[in-house]
């Protein structure tokens, strides 16, 4: 049983605790948080200890591993102590909302072999996987494009967004993970484009972007296209189709259950879309602490490592600075 201690009690901290107080090969350690009152509610709900501290978190005999769920500004410097540690680390992403800071940390773990895991939890939606899965056997043939749709439900409230790091580095991150994940191989090439549509006054006045679309470009001419918004009005929308000379791939959304009603005035009528990440990505939550328990069992890196999270903020700088400059950016010019 591997001894997992989350730092962070936050809403995905409280989650993932109870996800790994659940599983099978795990074992809530402890919980740590600023706020002590919420550390004290997790804590209670899954019989498990409270720490002190970060520092006594990793000191702890009793602690063989930590999951990073705090703030996005403390994510480095966190991962960083564990790693020092020899603790192995499965961070929320993204690892810090400034490359150049990623690229310190990277510096500075270069030479540990720890296992680091980045918590880019759509590579472990079944349907998204079962994509990738398909390509690699051959299914759909030769792969030319994939096109990625993810659009939120609703606005965040102002004060989450004000320290997000913008559309790109919050919500697209994942998506541009997602097309690295799918397309197999490195992109060469970024086009984007912002606008203000969902809340124009607010995102001037964060210097945001609400609705996006970017454009990918691999060396060998393979395409990505992907679409967000922060308000689909129809629900949590969730979906991955790749095209490839043979045929297609799609992982399509997610309800509580697949009937449908027909009658004479309508036809398909089904449940509403589940009803944000927490719900639509249950299984793959699941998945990702199987995947880092794994991990650390067999000595492996994990599937899903620091370099995919460095990688996916290189390609929101190179989106971000697509939009300022409208025009194509190569992946080159950030890195």
């Amino acid at each position: 049983m591997i001894r997992i201690a989350v730092l962070g009690c936050g809403r995905i901290g409280a989650m993932h605790a109870a996800n790994i107080a659940a599983h099978p090969r795990a074992v809530l350690a402890g919980v740590f948080d600023i706020h002590s009152p919420a550390a004290d509610d997790v804590a209670k709900k899954n019989s498990a200890e409270v720490f002190s501290s970060i520092e006594a978190v990793l000191a702890s005999k009793t602690v063989d591993a930590i999951l990073i769920a705090t703030a996005t500004d403390t994510h480095a410097d966190i991962l960083e102590m564990a790693v020092a540690s020899g603790k192995p680390v499965l961070c929320e992403k993204p690892i810090d909302l400034s490359l150049q800071r990623v690229n310190l940390c990277a510096t500075k773990i270069a030479k540990s072999d720890v296992p680091i895991q980045l918590g880019f939890v759509r590579r472990f939606d079944p349907g998204h996987a079962a994509v990738r899965k398909a390509i690699v056997n051959g299914d759909i043939g030769d792969l030319h494009q994939v096109v990625i749709t993810s659009r939120d439900p609703g606005l965040a409230p102002e004060a989450y967004l004000r320290v997000s790091g913008g559309i790109l580095r919050d919500m697209t991150i994942h998506d541009l993970d997602m097309a690295r994940f799918i397309l197999g191989e490195e992109v060469k090439k970024v086009f984007a484009t912002g606008s203000r549509l969902v809340d124009p006054a607010l995102m001037e006045k964060l210097d945001d972007h609400d609705t996006v679309t970017v454009v990918l470009t691999t060396s060998s001419g393979k395409q990505a296209i992907i679409t967000n918004s922060r308000r689909a009005t129809y629900g949590y929308d969730q979906r991955v189709e790749a095209l490839g000379t043979k045929g297609m791939a799609i992982s399509e959304n997610r309800r509580p259950h697949e009937m449908t009603l027909h009658a004479a005035d309508f036809t398909d009528r089904a449940e509403p879309l589940l009803n944000f990440f927490i719900e639509r990505y249950r299984e793959a939550f699941d998945a990702e602490i199987s995947e880092f328990v794994d991990a650390i069992e067999s000595g492996r890196a994990p599937s899903v490592g620091f370099e995919d999270g460095r990688m996916a903020l290189v390609l929101a700088e190179a989106a971000l600075k697509s939009i300022a400059e409208a025009r194509v950016v190569a992946v080159t010019e950030v890195v």
